[in-house]
Protein backbone atom coordinates (compact mmCIF):
# COMPACT_ATOMS: atom_id res chain seq x y z
CA UNK A 1 0.00 0.00 0.00
CA UNK A 2 1.35 3.46 -1.06
CA UNK A 3 0.86 6.75 0.94
CA UNK A 4 1.23 10.20 0.16
CA UNK A 5 1.29 13.30 1.50
CA UNK A 6 -0.66 15.43 -1.35
CA UNK A 7 -3.33 14.73 -3.75
CA UNK A 8 -1.22 16.14 -6.87
CA UNK A 9 -1.73 14.00 -10.19
CA UNK A 10 1.63 12.81 -10.78
CA UNK A 11 1.04 10.34 -7.19
CA UNK A 12 -2.32 9.80 -8.58
CA UNK A 13 -1.01 8.11 -11.35
CA UNK A 14 2.15 6.59 -9.14
CA UNK A 15 -0.85 5.04 -6.81
CA UNK A 16 -2.81 3.29 -10.05
CA UNK A 17 0.46 2.20 -11.43
CA UNK A 18 1.41 0.63 -8.04
CA UNK A 19 -2.01 -1.09 -7.14
CA UNK A 20 -2.06 -2.76 -11.41
CA UNK A 21 1.29 -4.13 -10.56
CA UNK A 22 0.65 -5.06 -6.99
CA UNK A 23 -2.94 -6.91 -7.99
CA UNK A 24 -1.07 -8.09 -11.04
CA UNK A 25 -3.12 -7.00 -13.77
CA UNK A 26 -5.27 -3.92 -15.23
CA UNK A 27 -9.34 -4.00 -14.78
CA UNK A 28 -11.19 -3.07 -17.54
CA UNK A 29 -12.89 0.39 -15.15
CA UNK A 30 -11.67 2.33 -12.80
CA UNK A 31 -13.90 4.17 -10.27
CA UNK A 32 -12.17 7.74 -9.35
CA UNK A 33 -13.57 10.36 -7.19
CA UNK A 34 -14.32 13.92 -8.18
CA UNK A 35 -10.50 15.01 -7.80
CA UNK A 36 -9.41 18.42 -9.62
CA UNK A 37 -6.49 16.78 -10.20
CA UNK A 38 -8.10 14.49 -12.51
CA UNK A 39 -11.44 15.12 -13.09
CA UNK A 40 -12.13 19.13 -14.77
CA UNK A 41 -15.76 18.75 -14.60
CA UNK A 42 -18.90 16.43 -13.28
CA UNK A 43 -22.00 18.08 -14.22
CA UNK A 44 -24.45 16.51 -11.12
CA UNK A 45 -27.86 16.76 -13.37
CA UNK A 46 -26.85 16.08 -17.06
CA UNK A 47 -23.94 13.44 -15.09
CA UNK A 48 -21.36 15.12 -17.89
CA UNK A 49 -17.61 14.42 -17.63
CA UNK A 50 -15.23 16.44 -18.16
CA UNK A 51 -11.68 14.05 -17.64
CA UNK A 52 -8.01 16.01 -16.91
CA UNK A 53 -6.25 15.38 -20.39
CA UNK A 54 -3.78 13.54 -18.54
CA UNK A 55 -5.98 11.04 -17.34
CA UNK A 56 -7.65 11.04 -20.42
CA UNK A 57 -4.07 10.14 -22.00
CA UNK A 58 -3.22 7.92 -18.69
CA UNK A 59 -6.82 5.92 -18.85
CA UNK A 60 -5.46 4.86 -22.93
CA UNK A 61 -2.22 3.67 -21.99
CA UNK A 62 -3.68 1.80 -19.36
CA UNK A 63 -6.26 0.48 -21.59
CA UNK A 64 -9.09 1.05 -18.95
CA UNK A 65 -12.30 3.04 -19.07
CA UNK A 66 -12.63 5.73 -16.32
CA UNK A 67 -16.21 6.23 -14.21
CA UNK A 68 -16.41 8.96 -11.36
CA UNK A 69 -18.38 8.71 -8.41
CA UNK A 70 -21.35 10.49 -9.01
CA UNK A 71 -21.74 13.47 -6.91
CA UNK A 72 -23.98 13.68 -3.83
CA UNK A 73 -25.23 9.70 -4.78
CA UNK A 74 -23.83 7.55 -1.92
CA UNK A 75 -24.04 4.14 -3.80
CA UNK A 76 -21.09 5.15 -6.15
CA UNK A 77 -19.48 8.00 -3.63
CA UNK A 78 -20.09 5.35 -0.52
CA UNK A 79 -18.35 2.49 -2.60
CA UNK A 80 -15.21 4.72 -3.34
CA UNK A 81 -14.80 5.92 0.42
CA UNK A 82 -16.08 2.71 2.22
CA UNK A 83 -11.99 1.63 1.74
CA UNK A 84 -10.82 4.94 2.90
CA UNK A 85 -12.56 4.57 6.21
CA UNK A 86 -11.34 0.57 6.93
CA UNK A 87 -8.11 1.95 6.28
CA UNK A 88 -8.44 5.14 8.62
CA UNK A 89 -10.06 3.07 11.54
CA UNK A 90 -7.99 -0.39 11.69
CA UNK A 91 -4.98 0.62 10.25
CA UNK A 92 -3.88 4.14 11.16
CA UNK A 93 -6.10 5.22 14.36
CA UNK A 94 -3.97 5.77 17.65
CA UNK A 95 -0.95 4.90 15.74
CA UNK A 96 2.11 7.15 15.18
CA UNK A 97 5.41 6.91 13.18
CA UNK A 98 8.99 7.94 13.17
CA UNK A 99 9.07 8.05 9.67
CA UNK A 100 7.22 7.65 6.25
CA UNK A 101 8.76 4.69 5.24
CA UNK A 102 8.10 3.26 9.03
CA UNK A 103 4.09 3.94 8.11
CA UNK A 104 4.52 2.27 4.76
CA UNK A 105 5.93 -0.87 5.87
CA UNK A 106 3.32 -1.25 8.67
CA UNK A 107 0.65 -0.70 6.39
CA UNK A 108 2.08 -3.25 4.12
CA UNK A 109 2.38 -5.81 6.72
CA UNK A 110 -1.38 -5.12 7.77
CA UNK A 111 -2.78 -5.28 4.70
CA UNK A 112 -1.20 -8.84 3.88
CA UNK A 113 -1.52 -9.94 7.08
CA UNK A 114 -5.23 -8.46 8.38
CA UNK A 115 -6.78 -6.62 5.75
CA UNK A 116 -6.52 -9.44 2.88
CA UNK A 117 -6.57 -12.39 5.61
CA UNK A 118 -9.61 -11.93 7.69
CA UNK A 119 -13.39 -13.40 6.84
CA UNK A 120 -15.77 -10.80 5.02
CA UNK A 121 -18.99 -10.16 6.81
CA UNK A 122 -20.79 -10.19 3.14
CA UNK A 123 -18.87 -12.45 1.11
CA UNK A 124 -17.93 -15.09 4.14
CA UNK A 125 -14.07 -15.11 2.45
CA UNK A 126 -11.15 -13.62 2.75
CA UNK A 127 -10.44 -11.16 0.08
CA UNK A 128 -7.32 -12.76 -1.01
CA UNK A 129 -9.05 -16.07 -1.27
CA UNK A 130 -12.46 -14.20 -3.55
CA UNK A 131 -9.95 -12.44 -5.49
CA UNK A 132 -7.88 -15.26 -6.53
CA UNK A 133 -10.55 -17.51 -7.51
CA UNK A 134 -13.32 -14.71 -9.25
CA UNK A 135 -11.54 -11.54 -10.53
CA UNK A 136 -7.21 -12.33 -10.68
CA UNK A 137 -8.31 -13.65 -14.24
CA UNK A 138 -10.74 -10.74 -15.49
CA UNK A 139 -7.00 -8.30 -15.02
CA UNK A 140 -5.50 -7.75 -18.36
CA UNK A 141 -1.43 -8.45 -18.05
CA UNK A 142 0.24 -5.21 -17.58
CA UNK A 143 3.40 -7.11 -19.06
CA UNK A 144 5.26 -5.12 -21.91
CA UNK A 145 3.46 -1.71 -20.78
CA UNK A 146 5.63 0.72 -19.80
CA UNK A 147 5.03 3.34 -16.89
CA UNK A 148 2.98 6.12 -17.93
CA UNK A 149 4.72 8.16 -15.83
CA UNK A 150 7.31 11.00 -16.74
CA UNK A 151 9.33 13.29 -14.92
CA UNK A 152 8.02 16.67 -13.77
CA UNK A 153 10.16 19.63 -15.30
CA UNK A 154 10.06 22.35 -12.94
CA UNK A 155 11.48 26.05 -13.04
CA UNK A 156 12.76 27.23 -9.39
CA UNK A 157 15.19 29.77 -8.32
CA UNK A 158 17.21 29.15 -5.46
CA UNK A 159 16.59 30.78 -2.21
CA UNK A 160 18.79 32.66 0.21
CA UNK A 161 18.75 29.27 2.24
CA UNK A 162 20.89 27.56 -0.05
CA UNK A 163 17.90 25.60 -1.50
CA UNK A 164 14.63 24.91 -3.99
CA UNK A 165 11.28 24.16 -2.78
CA UNK A 166 9.66 21.40 -4.16
CA UNK A 167 6.36 19.98 -2.99
CA UNK A 168 6.54 21.57 0.19
CA UNK A 169 10.21 20.23 0.82
CA UNK A 170 13.38 21.91 0.83
CA UNK A 171 16.30 20.50 -1.47
CA UNK A 172 19.65 22.24 -0.91
CA UNK A 173 22.02 23.63 -4.37
CA UNK A 174 25.58 25.21 -4.17
CA UNK A 175 25.53 28.19 -2.19
CA UNK A 176 26.80 30.05 -5.56
CA UNK A 177 23.93 29.59 -7.17
CA UNK A 178 21.73 32.10 -4.89
CA UNK A 179 19.44 33.79 -6.75
CA UNK A 180 19.89 31.77 -9.72
CA UNK A 181 16.91 30.06 -11.96
CA UNK A 182 17.12 26.37 -12.19
CA UNK A 183 15.56 23.33 -13.97
CA UNK A 184 14.19 20.56 -11.23
CA UNK A 185 13.55 17.48 -13.06
CA UNK A 186 11.19 15.24 -10.66
CA UNK A 187 10.79 11.52 -11.28
CA UNK A 188 12.00 8.36 -10.51
CA UNK A 189 12.00 9.05 -6.80
CA UNK A 190 14.94 11.29 -7.44
CA UNK A 191 15.26 15.36 -7.23
CA UNK A 192 17.74 16.21 -10.08
CA UNK A 193 18.82 20.01 -10.31
CA UNK A 194 20.19 21.87 -13.46
CA UNK A 195 21.73 25.12 -14.05
CA UNK A 196 23.36 25.95 -17.59
CA UNK A 197 22.68 22.48 -18.57
CA UNK A 198 24.76 20.83 -16.00
CA UNK A 199 23.62 18.69 -13.24
CA UNK A 200 24.21 20.59 -10.10
CA UNK A 201 22.47 18.13 -7.05
CA UNK A 202 20.85 14.97 -6.94
CA UNK A 203 18.59 13.97 -3.94
CA UNK A 204 16.12 11.41 -2.99
CA UNK A 205 12.93 12.61 -3.49
CA UNK A 206 11.33 13.07 0.12
CA UNK A 207 7.97 12.06 1.24
CA UNK A 208 5.26 14.45 2.96
CA UNK A 209 5.98 17.78 3.62
CA UNK A 210 8.26 20.28 5.62
CA UNK A 211 11.65 18.21 4.74
CA UNK A 212 14.88 19.09 4.17
CA UNK A 213 17.79 17.67 2.40
CA UNK A 214 21.28 19.11 2.77
CA UNK A 215 24.30 18.23 0.96
CA UNK A 216 27.38 19.38 3.16
CA UNK A 217 29.43 19.83 -0.21
CA UNK A 218 26.66 22.66 -1.54
CA UNK A 219 27.39 24.86 1.40
CA UNK A 220 31.35 24.45 1.04
CA UNK A 221 33.12 27.64 0.75
CA UNK A 222 30.80 29.80 2.88
CA UNK A 223 31.90 31.70 5.56
CA UNK A 224 31.62 29.90 8.55
CA UNK A 225 30.90 27.19 7.50
CA UNK A 226 34.04 25.18 8.76
CA UNK A 227 35.17 27.01 12.22
CA UNK A 228 32.52 27.85 14.77
CA UNK A 229 32.20 31.95 14.67
CA UNK A 230 34.50 33.99 17.22
CA UNK A 231 33.13 35.74 19.46
CA UNK A 232 34.83 39.13 20.06
CA UNK A 233 34.29 41.02 23.28
CA UNK A 234 35.26 44.55 23.46
CA UNK A 235 36.63 45.97 26.83
CA UNK A 236 34.93 49.32 27.98
CA UNK A 237 37.49 51.91 27.31
CA UNK A 238 38.86 53.56 30.41
CA UNK A 239 39.01 56.94 30.37
CA UNK A 240 41.38 59.08 32.71
CA UNK A 241 39.62 62.05 34.56
CA UNK A 242 40.96 65.29 32.89
CA UNK A 243 43.88 67.06 34.79
CA UNK A 244 42.34 70.74 36.32
CA UNK A 245 43.08 73.56 33.59
CA UNK A 246 45.76 75.92 34.73
CA UNK A 247 43.81 78.74 34.07
CA UNK A 248 41.70 78.07 36.88
CA UNK A 249 42.30 79.93 40.40
CA UNK A 250 41.78 79.34 43.86
CA UNK A 251 38.64 81.05 45.17
CA UNK A 252 40.78 83.00 47.49
CA UNK A 253 41.79 85.15 44.80
CA UNK A 254 38.42 85.92 43.63
CA UNK A 255 37.82 86.97 46.66
CA UNK A 256 40.30 89.15 47.37
CA UNK A 257 39.48 91.11 44.02
CA UNK A 258 35.51 91.74 44.84
CA UNK A 259 36.84 92.45 48.32
CA UNK A 260 35.25 90.41 50.73
CA UNK A 261 34.07 87.16 51.81
CA UNK A 262 31.04 85.10 50.70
Amino acid sequence: MRTYGHERQDSWFDGLESAFRAFGGVPREVLLDNAKALILHHDPASREVVLHPRLHAFARHWGFRVRACAPYRARTKGKDERGVGYVKRNAIAGRHFATWSAMEAHLEAWTREIADARVHGTTGETPRERFERDEAAALRSPAGIPPFMTARDLLRRVGADCAIEVDGNAYSVPWRLIGERVRVTVGSGSVRVLHAGHEVAVHAELKGRHGRVTDDAHLAGIAGTKTRPVRIMIEPEIIAPEAPSALLRPLADYEAAIGGGF
